[in-house]
Order: C-alpha cells, then sequence, then structure tokens
C-alpha cells in the first residue's frame, strides 16, 4: 500500500462517542470528515483515564504500566501543585514521533502532552510555571523550540489570555495553521483542550461544553484549510480523536484527611502533608492511586476505605498493573460515577459535597474523569479521512492502544519492538 506524506492528528480533549452521535449534524467538519472516511464509533481508553497518560499511550501504543506516564502529576505531596509529566525524559517507550524523526521527517506538536525536551522539529510543549521564581516564557522557552516558539509569540501572542480558554485553543490553532502553510511538516500533533476545561467547570452535558464542541469543529475546518493552501491537502491523512470523555460529578472524597485522622500522614494547612506519610492517595480523580510505606496493616487499610461513601471498588497492585495502571501502588480505588478524589489532607469531612459557588476553585469540578473506562457510557471516538482512508465507513471498537499502530501504517513507519496495541486494518482501503 502506498502511504501518503503528510499525517494531521488533533486530539479534542475530553471527546466521547456521545458527542459524534448525538452531535453530528451540528459540527459541519466533523460530520464531512465521518462521511468521508472511517468513523471507529468506540474507543476503549486506558486506566486511569488521563489527559497525559492517555496522550502517551496515543503516541506508543502502550500501557502507562509500560511507558511510564501513570498520571498527570508526579508524587510530590508536599506541594500543593505538584510538577506534571511534562518531559519525554519521563516517557520509556518509543513514541511515534521519535519513528518519524528518525526516518529524516519534519514533525510539529502544538500543546501535546509530555513532549517538553523532545527532539520534534517544531514543538509548542504543553508545559505551566509552578514555581514562583519563573514564568510562562520562560518554561515554554526551556521546554519548546525556542525560535519557533518566539516567532508564533510574536505573531499570535495576542490571541492567547494566560491559558485560559477558549483564547488558548484560538492561539494553539493558529500556530498550528501558520506552521502547516509554512513548514509543511509530514507528522502534525495537535491538542485542544476547551471542551475539556468546560466540562470540568459547568458540567459533561453543559451548553458551555456544547459551544466549545462547536468551536472546535471551527478549528478542524481551520486546519483542513491550511492543507488547502498548504498544497498538501491531498497528500494529507487527518485524524480526529479524543483522550477520554467525562462524567458529571457532585461530591469529592479526601482520602488523606482519613489518613490523616489514623495518624498515617502528617496534614498541613494547605492541604498538604509531611514526607514521613506510611500511608498516601494520589488521586487521578476518578479513582486514586494509594501508596504505602513501612506499612503492615492492609486488611485495614482495605477496609476502611471500602467503608467510605462513594468508594465502588479496590483493585490490588497486581490488578491495578494488569490493568495497565502504576505496578507500584498498593491499591487503586475506584469511585461511583458521581464522585471524584481530592488530595486533600486537612477537610472537615472525608466525603463533601460539590457546590457551585466553589467552581474556580482548585480541584473544585461539576464533571471529570479518571475513571476505568469499562464505565457505562464513558467510551471516547476516533475519526479517519484521508487518501488512504475507506469512505462512508464504521468501526464498531477499538482500544486507545491500537491507535498509534495504525497512525504508524499511515506514515509507512513502524515501532521498533511490539507493542500492546493492534493496528485497525478495516480502516484502509484495500
Amino acid at each position: 500500500m502506498a502511504t501518503n506524506q503528510h499525517l494531521i492528528i488533533i486530539s479534542l480533549d475530553s471527546l466521547g462517542f456521545r458527542d459524534i452521535d448525538e452531535h453530528r449534524e451540528e459540527l459541519p467538519t466533523l460530520n464531512k470528515l465521518v462521511q468521508g472516511g472511517t468513523w471507529v464509533k468506540k474507543v476503549q481508553g486506558i486506566y486511569p483515564t488521563l489527559t497525559y497518560p492517555s496522550h502517551t499511550t496515543i503516541i506508543t501504543g502502550q500501557y502507562p504500566s509500560v511507558h511510564g506516564i501513570v498520571n498527570n502529576t508526579k508524587i510530590q505531596p508536599e506541594r500543593r501543585s505538584p510538577d506534571w509529566y511534562w518531559y519525554q525524559k519521563d516517557v520509556k517507550s518509543t513514541t511515534l514521533y521519535d519513528l518519524a524523526h528518525r526516518k529524516g521527517l519534519k514533525t510539529a506538536a502544538f500543546l501535546w502532552p509530555v513532549t517538553a525536551g523532545s527532539k520534534i522539529t517544531y514543538n509548542l510543549a504543553e508545559i505551566f510555571p509552578n514555581r514562583i521564581w519563573t514564568n510562562q516564557v520562560l518554561v515554554s522557552l526551556k521546554a519548546s523550540s525556542p525560535l519557533f516558539i518566539l516567532e508564533m509569540d510574536k505573531k499570535y501572542g495576542k490571541l492567547r489570555n494566560g491559558i485560559k480558554q477558549p483564547q488558548l485553543d484560538d492561539f494553539i490553532t493558529a500556530c498550528a495553521v501558520d506552521t502547516i502553510k509554512n513548514k509543511k511538516p509530514n507528522l502534525t500533533l495537535l491538542h485542544l483542550v476547551d471542551m475539556d476545561s468546560m466540562r470540568h467547570r459547568y458540567g459533561v452535558r453543559s451548553e458551555d461544553a456544547l459551544k466549545a464542541l462547536h468551536r472546535l469543529d471551527e478549528h478542524v475546518k481551520q486546519v483542513i484549510d491550511a492543507t488547502k493552501e498548504a498544497g498538501t491537502f491531498e497528500d494529507t491523512n487527518f485524524v480526529i480523536l479524543g483522550d477520554h470523555y467525562q462524567i458529571n460529578v457532585n461530591k469529592m472524597i479526601h482520602l488523606n484527611t482519613l489518613f490523616a485522622k489514623r495518624g498515617w500522614l502528617q496534614a498541613k494547612p494547605d492541604q498538604t502533608f509531611k514526607k514521613n506519610w506510611s500511608v498516601m492517595a494520589k488521586t487521578c480523580d476518578g479513582c486514586t492511586y494509594i501508596y504505602t510505606r513501612n506499612f503492615e496493616q492492609l486488611k485495614r487499610l482495605k477496609d476502611l476505605i471500602g467503608s467510605v461513601e462513594g468508594v465502588e471498588k479496590i483493585y490490588s497492585s497486581k490488578e491495578a498493573a494488569t490493568m495497565g495502571a502504576d505496578p507500584n501502588c498498593t491499591l487503586m480505588v475506584e469511585a461511583k460515577a458521581g464522585y471524584y478524589f481530592t488530595d486533600e489532607s486537612d477537610r472537615p469531612n472525608v466525603v463533601e459535597e460539590v457546590l457551585l459557588t466553589m467552581m474556580g476553585d482548585s480541584d473544585r469540578y461539576e464533571g471529570v474523569h479518571g475513571y476505568h473506562p469499562d464505565k457505562p457510557g464513558y467510551k471516547t471516538t476516533l475519526i479517519f479521512n484521508g487518501p488512504m482512508i475507506k469512505k462512508n465507513q464504521t468501526v464498531e471498537a477499538a482500544n486507545l492502544v491500537d491507535e498509534a499502530p495504525t497512525f504508524a501504517k499511515l506514515l509507512g513507519l513502524k515501532f521498533d519492538r511490539p507493542i500492546a496495541g493492534n493496528c485497525i486494518e478495516d480502516v484502509f482501503n484495500d
């Protein structure tokens, strides 16, 4: 099969099967891509269904237990704002963009998670300042392609308002459009976060989230139009995907507050805790890792967690690893739909109602993700369109790990060692 020289992958953060299934007619660009391409309707996410582990799976074809990005943020209990897994050096598996780089292909990425410090040709990395002695310009320059980011900021910085949405997506899309037209990268990775932000703040099915979905449809159109201006449209395969979906919530669970009451950690007023902990929770929102040190009372711990309102299931370390989560955790705890976990250590109650007046505060949400991917109605989705793709076809189901080998085939690349995912052969022209 002849391959094409250009592949554009657009991640619409928190895009679910329901978004396309129920709103296709209102989304002219996405609807056209579905009709003229192949729609993989229901995609099974990884555990935990968080943005950074998911995006790393999408471009490695491996589960978090193998690629190493097991959460969004690192274990730093003494920090109110822990570091995220921003840097590619934390990824233990081969990435799609590295395969492309080795073949001499030009690559570009725009806010694609866990790409800071990578060899991507034109990289605008997702990173933000969480230390008082730095700022956005400095951290971005260190993590990205410096001359490229300065050029983009000079041209389009006026569109941005910090990391607020929808302005950030406007800025990122403008940068991607400019790059596609002027640099013609062979592989472009674009991560748009508007809808995910609106769902966290206003709820999964809110009017604000639906407006964001419409804005994303327009951004996808801008990217496609850029390839037409660049003269690369006929040679470009397009992929539109989600990394996870979201679920509405109204209660939060503070397991570290419970552990503090038992003397297993020492809480601090800023909701962090001291380094001498023996049991700690590390949230993934819809689920949470439990880590222990020099702790022998595992049955007591499980019984205690199991008695907490909103806890749906407790997995052992071995079960968590089998599902692709962090093999170094002691337990993995799944919340019931409607509940989510925080890391807070000094709250008045272990389970607390989430009030609308709390929105805008740290870790206060109307919608979250991170749950087990088997939760009902929780699948993400995937659309292919382009010269190598079957027209007006659907594939009922696939797994998130299957995406990377499929993308590799679209660029004529191969992973250098076995991976967990399998190429979705049914999307290709015969």
